[in-house]
């Protein structure tokens, strides 16, 4: 039976530095994502539509947007003691920052005191899908674990760019070994090509979440990390658990995309992500509204697609146009744009991110790049198009060929 104290953490102080230069003004959990959204939105989505109802999100990394966005956009009623709180570093263990995901629920325990809840989930703010915590609640309790680790079916080839789960082959959710990036996994007893990775989410009881992290902080030579110190103190116990995401069943999921979970901790994995989007059948589906994603609701008018001044017709292919927008005679293809983004007359914008309030002039093109919000791209710039050229203009580029482009940036032809 499913305990009726349920209290929500959300590690949300993440540097983001692979993100670089989206997080150089915000923290990683703050940058927006799908047009509309921010990347926190899933996680606070996901506990929300689980029934969770008390929710901390600790923050502490140029946290300024985030405890913005968190504090105008999720308001919840007061009459049954609702709320999602934005929580920054107090220092109430001396005058220190947080020094881990450990660390910062260590100096936040006396948030969990004052609720007392019989379970603590704590999840990540950085990851885009959706799962049902209530089932995984469920079956933590069902165990007899005192903590459960929610993991991800991934190639064992891959294995060396998570945390990977090994798991009991007399007893597929109790875990064995915890190990950060191995290189020569062992994969899974009923999928010998398979690892489970460590999606960054978990569910303790809170008596044992409380004597882990006070232990681990008197540890000098510990890094105060819930992967690895936290998980592993609980599996040399042999209190640990592990749930399959495959176990995870979300209303209105399809096969397409029910087991979805990316990481988009790096730019190539956050430009792919939208590309999982805006597929006629997309990978991550934005318009499930059995298990909606919420966001701020913006007060803007709706996109608006208009003939330019000299009655030329733009193109719009496979590609999410948020509130606010003005498209003029200009085509744009695969992309994703946020919302008050102004194109005009015969831009092409292919296979692009764009965040609020960018602007793309006359004939300008932009191709494969992620443009920052309040971004001016002058008539006949472009981006994209000669790498060594964006670079030396100050952009960043990665190996793959995307171009980033920093907020407020004004590019010239």
């Amino acid at each position: 039976m499913t305990p009726q104290k349920v209290f929500g953490i959300v590690l949300a102080g993440g540097e983001g530095k692979r993100l670089m230069p989206l997080t150089v003004d915000r923290a990683k959990p703050a940058v927006p994502f799908g047009g509309q959204y921010r990347l926190v939105d899933f996680a606070i989505s996901n506990l929300i539509n689980s029934s969770l109802r008390q929710i901390v999100v600790l923050t502490q990394y140029k946290s300024h947007s985030l405890d913005r966005h968190v504090s105008q956009t999720w308001r919840m009623s007061s009459l049954l003691g609702a709320y999602v709180a934005s929580v920054p570093a107090q220092q109430r263990l001396g005058k220190r920052w947080f020094s881990g995901s450990a660390d910062a629920i260590l100096q936040s325990l006396n948030l969990v005191r004052d609720e007392k809840p019989d379970i603590v989930v704590v999840v990540g703010a950085d990851h885009v899908y959706r799962m049902d915590f209530d089932q995984m609640i469920a079956a933590h309790v069902a165990s007899g674990k005192r903590a459960t680790v929610a993991a991800i079916r991934q190639p064992i080839a891959l294995a060396d760019q998570f945390g990977v789960i090994e798991v009991d082959p007399a007893d597929p959710t109790a875990i064995t070994q915890f190990l950060e990036k191995p290189k020569n996994p062992i994969g899974l007893p009923d999928a010998p090509h398979e690892v489970l990775a460590s999606m960054g989410n978990y569910v303790f009881d809170t008596d044992a979440l409380i004597e882990a992290v006070e232990a681990d902080g008197e540890r000098a030579e510990s890094t105060h990390d819930m992967g690895g110190d936290i998980i592993p103190y609980f599996v040399d116990r042999g209190e640990a658990g592990v749930y399959d995401f495959q176990r995870n069943t979300v209303p209105g999921s399809t096969l397409r995309d029910r087991y979805y979970w990316r990481d988009v901790g790096s730019i190539d994995s956050f430009f792919d992500a939208h590309q999982d989007l805006i597929s006629a059948l997309p990978i991550f589906n934005l318009y499930n509204s059995d298990w909606p994603i919420y966001s701020m609701q913006v007060n803007s008018p709706p996109a608006k697609f208009v003939r330019d001044a000299k009655g030329s017709l733009g193109a719009t292919i496979d590609s999410i146009v948020s509130l606010g927008s003005l498209i003029s005679g200009s085509h744009i293809e695969r992309s994703v744009l946020g919302p008050w983004t102004r194109l005009h007359s015969g831009c092409r914008v292919v296979d692009s991110v764009l965040f609020d309030h960018v602007e793309v002039g006359q004939d300008a093109v932009v191709i494969r790049a992620i443009l920052d919000k309040e971004v001016v791209v002058r008539p006949g710039a472009t981006i994209g198009v000669d790498a060594t050229r964006d670079r030396a203009r100050g952009f960043t580029v990665t190996d793959s060929g995307i171009t980033v482009v920093a907020k407020g940036v004004l590019v010239e032809p």
